[in-house]
């Protein structure tokens, strides 16, 4: 007996249309709403300020002024998106912070250490803070903004113990350069700093591979890709960014040391958060953190991790900050935690957790970062400088909460 096997004669399903290059468009922009649409409110603040200020925003020592002026903010700014991501808070930066440039001050005046010794053992004290915050968070449960606001108390408190009250000065000149100091020039004498114009041409290289492998392993998974007339027209903007910036530093004294520290903090950290597996659980801890525990993400061990790395980072902006201002001071350090807070939420960071980068996060201080200076040169009071930032903080929160209600409906 034949047995035969009939197939069913209903129709395949036609392919999906290939996506146009409006609706890809419009995809991306959705995807990314909050961090393009900060990018695209950094770059109208500075055309603002570059027409209102008659140019003097965008003049090359103004350029490397506002780089070494926020530097120490850009630093927290990035430890405090991460600390966010996990779905926590740390309100003690500021104050540990300057505990660490007392530290830092007492070791190089007072005891004629070494500054490249004093810098290792103050990222070694800021690392061994967060790592007392971070155990009683992590482990005995106390919540972060309770442990936080205690460790404001304790560092700022230590800090005038450190400090007797009185300012520590001067540094060695080559602490002062973390700050102050740009990379020597090199080659022959051009209208450019030469080693600032070869920095410009590596980065233009990568990340135009960056890009070309990204688009390369899309189209590899079949995943929708920008036409590429639009991804060269995306290439061509950053480029022209990259160059335009690269040229204005080449024409006053280069790359701000300050400025390779951000880039190694930023390329460092970004790849951590997007690539590492340490990375990946922060962000499930801050999105869920519940089903992150039952899918085996050790919660405690990354949460103390977390403010260990907040505790090197604070560390750091702290003796940037000594650094430009030559001095160790009982005053440093106020409010640097909420100008911190401030840049991770209007670089993309949600009140619930789980969203965000760091570069959104250099994105945010730089926003702040460009009004600061651009009041300033306009001759705007401190007063209503801190009404229009706190505008502009207010602003930036609640068109995540709308975003979401729109993406939730």
């Amino acid at each position: 007996m034949t047995t035969t096997t009939t197939r069913s004669s209903a129709p395949s399903p036609a392919p999906s249309p290939a996506r146009s290059a409006g609706e890809l468009l419009l995809a991306g922009l959705r995807n990314n709403m909050r961090q393009y649409g900060m990018l695209v409110a950094l770059a109208l603040i500075v055309v603002l300020f570059q027409i209102w200020t008659d140019g003097t925003l965008l003049l090359p020592n103004n350029v490397s002024n506002l780089v070494q002026q926020n530097s120490y903010i850009l630093i927290l700014a990035m430890g405090m998106m991460i600390v966010i991501i996990a779905g926590h808070i740390d309100l003690s930066v500021g104050s540990l912070a300057a505990f660490v440039g007392a530290l830092a001050a007492v070791m190089m005046v007072k005891h004629d250490m070494p500054w490249a010794l004093a810098l290792a053992l103050s990222l070694l004290i800021g690392a061994a803070a967060g790592a007392w915050q971070g155990f009683w968070i992590a482990y005995v449960g106390i919540p972060s903004f309770i442990v936080t606001l205690a460790g404001m108390l304790l560092f700022r408190g230590a800090t005038q113990i450190v400090l007797e009250g009185q300012s520590i000065a001067p540094f060695p000149k080559g602490f002062q350069n973390i700050a102050q100091g740009f990379i020597p020039e090199m080659g022959p004498y051009t209208q450019y700093h030469n080693p600032t114009l070869l920095i410009g041409l590596a980065v233009v290289a990568v990340i135009l591979f960056q890009e070309w492998r990204d688009r390369r392993r899309q189209t590899a998974y079949e995943l929708d890709v920008l036409p590429f007339n639009l991804w060269l027209l995306k290439c061509a903007a950053i480029v022209a960014a990259v160059v335009a910036f690269t040229l204005t530093l080449a024409s006053y004294h280069g790359v701000p040391v300050v400025l390779l520290i951000l880039c190694a903090l930023l390329i460092g950290l970004g790849f951590v958060m997007r690539n590492a597996v340490v990375g990946r659980h922060v962000y499930a801890l801050g999105g869920n953190k519940a089903a992150a525990k039952l899918s085996g993400v050790k919660d405690k061990r990354v949460t103390f991790l977390v403010f260990v790395n907040m505790g090197v980072l604070a560390a750091l902006a702290g003796c940037v900050y000594a650094a430009r201002l030559n001095a160790g001071t009982p005053q440093a350090g106020i409010n640097f935690e909420l100008e911190a807070i401030a840049a991770a939420f209007i670089g993309g960071a949600s009140m619930s957790g789980g969203v965000g980068t760091v570069l959104g996060a250099i994105i945010g201080g730089l926003v702040l970062g460009v009004l600061n200076n651009g009041m300033s040169l306009v001759g705007i009071g401190t007063d209503y400088q801190q009404v229009i930032k706190g505008l502009v903080l207010l602003a930036a929160v609640g068109f995540d909460v709308w975003n979401k209600r729109k993406v939730g409906s």
